[in-house]
């Protein structure tokens, strides 16, 4: 590969699991894929998804840490207007005193949920529009000097946890590239402006304390598999979980499969365009054209392979086709 690989764990609950059995399963994969070489691991705030057992991001990433050595652990992303900086900071220093040079802050400015949960989140309707001042009020917290006067972030002040803004749209990428930190494309599930935004963020980028070039992350599917055709069946049924979480119907196999071609169906295709599938190998070079296309420093990588076995497979099969590890 030409550029480093990271993982996304979205700690999916599958069909006849517990959220207990989805979060050991993370650890299990953050192990693995700390050893296949991988170069960091993140975990995103979801609230009220049933098949989400993400929602105490911060609390897994402490887990995860804790059970791992060397491979960084963060959050893609926090969603900032969920919460305080303040508390944020704290969390999140906290995590890098005891994890030292290990722990990622991504931050988003969605709600990650719908807006029943977001009342119950006691979330202001409109703190998204304080994302901006809240970024840099959190990197206050986590610098040397805090923006709000007699106001310090303990543990936090001095740790320098690194953050990420991660987006997809114009938005992030205008932020991103103002604060100079490194930005990440939600381009897993939102591909429609994906080549504009990392435009834009290389075009505008002002170089800071964190972070002197560029650094775009590229979030990308994958179901790698010695067999092709069990590929493919796998993304089809993803295409159908997709379809059943947009819909919110428990559609059947069938179902589904006819609803996949009404604009429903044809939104939850389009959002899963950019997916690697197929044997390793076309994993590989489906994954190096994908990051010249997005001009990529880095990509994200995430299993959307309902099957369980697949899934892990995915990433071992993909450390090893694109040279990072001896496949067993």
């Amino acid at each position: 590969m030409s550029v480093p690989l990271s993982v996304l764990d979205l700690a999916n609950i599958g069909r006849g699991e517990t959220p207990g059995d989805s979060l050991r399963a993370s650890i299990d994969l953050a192990q693995r894929v700390e050893h296949w070489g991988y170069r960091r691991v993140w975990y995103a705030e979801h609230h009220n998804m049933p098949r989400i057992a993400s929602s105490a991001t911060s609390v897994i990433i402490g887990h995860i840490a804790a059970h791992t050595s060397s491979i960084r652990v963060g959050a893609g992303g926090v969603m900032l207007p969920n919460h305080a900086p303040l508390t944020v900071a704290e969390q999140f220093g906290t995590l890098e005193t005891l994890h030292p040079g290990r722990i990622d802050l991504g931050l988003g400015r969605a709600p990650g949920s719908d807006q029943k949960t977001v009342r119950a989140l006691r979330r202001d309707p409109q703190a998204a529009d304080n994302f901006p001042q809240d970024v840099r009020e959190l990197q206050g917290y986590l610098g040397e000097q805090s923006l709000v006067q007699g106001v310090r972030a303990i543990p936090g002040q001095g740790t320098g946890v690194p953050l990420y803004i991660l987006g997809s749209s114009l938005f992030g990428a205008k932020l991103a590239a103002a604060l100079g930190l490194p930005y990440s494309f939600a381009s897993h599930f939102a591909p429609n402006a994906l080549e504009d935004a990392v435009a834009l963020y290389r075009r505008q980028f002002t170089p800071s304390e964190q972070l002197s070039e560029p650094h775009v992350i590229a979030g990308v599917n994958i179901i790698a598999d010695e067999d092709a055709e069990r590929a493919h069946e796998q993304f089809r049924a993803a295409k159908r979980s997709r379809l059943r979480l947009l819909t919110g119907r428990d559609l059947t196999r069938e179902e589904a499969d006819m609803a996949l071609e009404s604009p429903a169906g044809q939104q939850a295709q389009q959002m899963l365009t950019y997916s690697a599938v197929g044997t390793p190998e076309e994993v590989r070079e489906y994954l190096d054209g994908f990051a010249e296309h997005a001009r990529a420093d880095e990509l994200m990588v995430t299993s959307i392979a309902p099957d369980r076995q697949v899934w892990l497979r995915s990433f071992e099969l993909t450390a090893a086709a694109t040279g990072m590890v001896t496949a067993a």
